[in-house]
């Protein structure tokens, strides 16, 4: 399991990016395959999961009962549940950016916010950092408070660097994305351009259901750092079959996650989304800083 030590500030070695720690202990086969799939595009792997949401939801009723502060959602708890995860499951964390690997140096979380939900309605851009010592609490209020302030007509630093890029002709345009990717690929893009773009977040994630969509499939790019695209759809009653084999209606929710697999195996994914699922069933452990470790057993 990770511990905050392996997130803390380490001394930069020749290779490290700004963002990165070179990984250098890699095995043969994924120091080539970088070489054979150069791409994030090329190296995506879907998985659609379905969670179950029925303690989630009773759980967030009895939170935001009478005296509550400030309003958590279900989407406050999965971003809280995705934080905790790549605290413990750090192969989710890293990125390859330059045919090279890198341990990502720090948990950002990103997703977009809309001004107002009308078709003209202006997206803003979201980024949340994850650490040792956050809780679903810290989540629910940063969530709460930034996204207020961006649909009251705040701004981040990517919004007014995007907004200024805007006014370039399209030849300049060309040029200046071709000197853009070109930084992208030595990790030298400055933080005017990076800081808050969810291209360079740890995962993305797409909260659908707040609009009433399912979770589809969402691609990766090739530029930034980006591995992990998660999309989450309509919370909604299905019938399943528990562990002994009886059909049960439960609250549920669609979650598509699109990833880099040159990033880790198979394997590792899907004992990851395993624990996620524990993460969601048991929303209470949220509450507690997400450091501490959890008896769970795959």
């Amino acid at each position: 399991m990770a511990n905050e030590a392996k997130h803390a500030a380490k001394k930069r070695k020749w290779g490290d990016r700004r963002d990165g720690t070179l990984v250098r202990d890699l095995d043969g086969v994924h120091h080539i395959m970088p070489y054979l799939f150069p791409k994030r595009t090329d190296s995506e792997v879907y998985i659609n999961e379905k969670m179950d949401m029925t303690a989630l939801l009773k759980f967030v009723e009895k939170k935001n009962g009478e005296g509550a502060e400030f309003k958590t959602t279900p989407f406050h708890v999965i971003v809280a549940a995705v934080g905790k995860l790549l605290y413990h499951r750090p192969l989710l964390n890293r990125f390859v950016a330059g045919r090279r690997y890198y341990d990502r140096n720090k948990i950002t979380l990103a997703f977009v916010v809309r001004r107002q939900f009308t078709d003209t309605s202006e997206e803003m851009l979201l980024e949340l950092p994850v650490t040792g010592e956050t809780t679903l609490e810290e989540v629910s209020r940063r969530i709460v408070g930034d996204a207020t302030e961006l649909k009251e007509g705040g701004d981040n630093n990517i919004g007014d660097a995007l907004n200024m890029v805007k006014k370039f002709p399209r030849w300049f345009m060309r040029l200046f994305m071709t000197f853009v990717r070109c930084l992208d690929f030595f990790g030298k893009v400055p933080r005017s351009l990076s800081d808050g773009d969810p291209n360079f977040s740890s995962v993305l994630l797409a909260n659908l259901g707040s609009i009433k969509c399912d979770a589809p499939y969402h691609h990766l790019n090739n530029y930034g750092t980006n591995s992990i695209v998660a999309t989450i759809g309509v919370i909604h009653k299905e019938q399943i079959y528990n562990e002994e084999g009886h059909p049960e209606i439960k609250d549920v929710v669609d979650v598509g996650v699109t990833m880099d697999e040159r990033i880790a195996d198979g394997f590792y994914f899907a004992r990851s989304l395993k624990l996620l699922n524990y993460y969601l069933m048991h929303p209470e452990i949220l509450e507690r800083p997400v450091k501490e470790e959890v008896d769970y057993e795959y």
